[in-house]
């Protein structure tokens, strides 16, 4: 036992839920940022301005995402070279079988697949690396092997469970949206704010409908609330880093006081029903639900909303976009967040929840 714990440790393998469900998880999903949703987002502008130019760097981008999350999370697992480059073929066939059903289908867990068999590969790799004298072909092959087997035995089964899970969700939304809005709403908001990845969850069972409207109601709730309650203490540098950056910049505060969480929970639990009972408000993206969990972060939840449009349009499934729209998009994503949070915030610093630099950024 004593061997296997030293030679995990020369190797840098470490097994636990912080560098699986926090490391790992936080560098697929700025692989899938930095693929599919930036791709997203260039074609829905290419389409829009008519430059086609844009349309197509968007479908590069969008066919790269597997890659992208595979190499993100080996670099996340401190993989070394050969390792993190044989994780491209590992991430492209994972996302490709995981975006399949055990029937055959169309499946959500492309993301997913990729999350489970890149850091099975990844580790695998590392295990070999630099143990024999054929290093060049023993490690690649090692890596690769083991992750495109591994994709061809689960992938379809990790699908065809994301999309199972994903319809469960979204099914469940339509039915009682009052309760869902603000299950999913709240859920999804904390997992923003927490050192895990928003986005990725979102992803990984393809969140979209009223069950991604309500992500993005919360995700907004958590980001522009913390912005706007913050103000006092961080100003206007501490408005654009936590309204347009992330509000997990206040997690060490949160840990200090967890009081301090209250007001963008709470509002987040009232924007989550009004946009799944009042306005309809549906996240119908063509990334797959990743902009549901990005909140305001760049814009990129309101743009992934805007897409959708789009492309509802485009399939004929809505008519055209609306001032309701707009407005829906206004309310629930600047305006609720901020007016909720900073009234649900006046009682909690009279009450001493809290107090004078309890939200100080560093």
């Amino acid at each position: 036992m004593e061997a296997i714990k030293e030679f995990l440790q020369r190797k840098d393998i470490v097994i636990s839920a912080g560098r699986y469900g926090i490391g790992a998880l936080g560098a697929m999903a700025q692989g899938l940022f930095c693929s599919l949703l930036i791709g997203t987002i260039l074609n829905t502008l290419g389409k829009q301005l008519g430059i086609e130019a844009l349309v197509q760097t968007g479908a590069y981008a969008s066919a790269m995402s597997g890659a992208a999350m595979a190499v993100a999370i080996g670099w996340a697992l401190h993989a070394p070279p050969l390792v993190l480059f044989s994780l491209a073929a590992v991430g492209h066939a994972a996302n490709a079988l995981g975006s399949t059903t055990l029937d055959g289908g169309a499946g959500a867990g492309g993301p997913l697949a990729v999350l489970f068999i890149a850091i099975i590969a990844a580790e695998l790799g590392k295990a070999v690396s630099k143990e024999t004298k054929v290093d060049i072909l023993v490690t690649p092959l090692v890596t690769v092997l083991s992750g495109v087997g591994l994709s061809a035995a689960l992938a379809p089964a990790i699908g065809t469970a994301a999309t199972w899970v994903g319809e469960i969700i979204m099914w469940a939304t339509e039915l009682q949206p009052f309760l869902m809005g603000i299950v999913v709403s709240v859920v999804i908001g904390v997992a923003l704010t927490l050192p895990i990845s928003s986005a990725a969850i979102c992803a990984a069972f393809a969140l979209t409908g009223l069950a991604g409207g309500a992500a993005v109601a919360g995700c907004c709730a958590q980001m522009v609330g913390f912005a706007v309650l913050s103000f006092p203490e961080n100003r206007w540098g501490g408005l654009v880093s936590q309204g347009l950056g992330t509000s997990m910049l206040q997690m060490g505060n949160i840990v200090r006081n967890p009081r301090i969480w209250i007001p963008p929970t709470l509002a987040s639990a009232i924007t989550g029903p009004m946009a799944t009972c009042l306005f309809r408000f549906q996240m119908n993206d063509p990334a797959g639900g990743v902009a549901a969990g990005m909140g305001t972060c760049g814009m990129v939840g309101p743009i992934g909303v805007y897409a959708g449009w789009v492309n509802d349009v485009a399939a004929g499934v809505k008519s055209a976009i609306t001032g309701w729209d707009w407005l829906a998009m206004l309310l629930l994503c600047l305006v609720l967040p901020a007016l909720l949070t900073w009234l649900i915030g006046i009682p909690c610093r009279r009450m001493g929840w809290i107090q004078e630099g309890d939200l100080k950024l560093d």
